[in-house]
């Protein structure tokens, strides 16, 4: 097992250790007993992967000693809510979680969001860890302490940065990870490649057919090289004032092109064209060569991962969307443009001219098809 430390300027209890390896549920659990201690530990996670992993994880919890327990709410964006988030708490209170509580998030990136935000605020507030059981929480959202609710005007509207005490991730959980869900992972692990290393970038170009086969040792690799990235931007900018803005690569039109499509459209699938938009913006204002552009769409399509908008969805309730976006300044737009991969930037606002064009760019390829 491996282990990364996270380092938070003069917030030495807010430091905290990710641990990487396959296999290692026993030894997960025998490191929560021993550096996070409490009278109750309880297991929060989503009804897709209770069956699958929690009972389980459950059981090794209570064969070493542990008061523990497991509540579970209904997997999916939509359960991403305040609603959900009031449950959570009531249940909570029926088992007696109090201060001397630890909330275990066992799942993908809802789960982690929305045990972060509880953990923030349930009793003022309660340690937690994070168990990511998908490609898209062991790489991005389990690290970082962004935690949120969505609101029916847009994605993560409602959230705090808080912490966790420990991040494990166990690659054998991706063994019963979907496709899907799988390729949605490959869309973040492209991100940490276009925005900080080139040298993956051309790993994953050469190599993504044996990535999308799972192959272990090179996924071993590339998620602890995306993890290295994601904590040292996050030791630079915990609370997103600056670099840490680069990780929203794609993000911003991928969040609006999610919520316009009532989240038919997945994170990842949303991310995926987002980044490819932010290439084509980025080669359209000058600061791009074409041929990079080019190389992030062919590799965004060897991923399994769209690189087309539905020509379905109205271009201008997507520039709406655009316009609720939590990161905006004013009606500033702000996107992560590219001077080339490996070297991004927060660009001070794009004209809606050039966005909408970019868009229907990319429905009319959709329609060609």
């Amino acid at each position: 097992m491996r282990s990364i430390k996270v380092n938070l300027d003069k917030k030495y209890s807010s430091s905290y250790e990710i641990h990487i390896g396959r296999g290692i549920a026993d030894r997960i659990a025998l490191l929560i007993a021993k550096n996070h201690k409490a009278g109750r530990h309880v297991i929060v996670t989503d009804d897709n992967v209770a069956p699958l992993h929690g009972k389980n994880f459950l059981t090794v919890l209570k064969n070493i000693g542990l008061n523990a327990d497991i509540i579970a709410f209904p997997a999916g964006e939509a359960s991403k809510s305040i609603n959900t988030l009031l449950d959570l708490a009531d249940k909570l209170l029926k088992l007696g979680a109090d201060r001397g509580t630890c909330l275990i998030a066992l799942g993908g990136g809802v789960v982690g969001d929305m045990v972060g935000f509880i953990a923030s605020i349930y009793m003022r507030g309660v340690p937690y860890v994070q168990i990511p059981t998908t490609l898209v929480a062991q790489v991005d959202s389990a690290i970082g302490g962004k935690t949120a609710v969505d609101l029916p005007t847009g994605k993560n509207l409602l959230g705090t940065f808080y912490q966790p005490a420990a991040v494990f991730v166990d690659l054998s959980f991706l063994e019963t990870l979907p496709a899907k869900e799988f390729e949605n992972g490959l869309a973040e692990i492209i991100k940490y490649g276009i925005i900080d290393d080139e040298k993956m970038f051309y790993l994953l170009e050469e190599n993504m057919e044996a990535v999308r086969q799972k192959d272990s040792t090179l996924l071993v690799k590339i998620v602890e090289n995306c993890c290295r990235i994601k904590k040292a931007i996050v030791e630079i900018d915990e609370r997103e004032q600056g670099l840490r803005r680069i990780l929203n690569y794609g993000h911003t039109l991928g969040h609006a092109l999610e919520a316009v499509s009532m989240y038919k459209m997945t994170h990842g699938e949303g991310v995926a064209v987002g980044m490819i938009a932010a290439a084509l913006i980025s080669a359209k204002k000058g600061y791009l060569d074409i041929a990079e552009a080019k190389r992030i769409k062919e590799l965004v399509e060897k991923a399994g991962l769209p690189v087309k908008i539905p020509a379905k969805l109205p271009t201008q309730e997507i520039i709406t969307r655009l316009q609720m976006d939590k990161k905006k300044n004013g009606d500033t737009i702000h996107f992560v443009l590219l001077k080339k991969i490996g070297m991004p930037f927060v660009n001070g606002g794009v004209e809606k001219r050039l966005i909408n064009e970019v868009i229907e760019e990319m429905k009319n390829d959709a329609r060609a098809t």
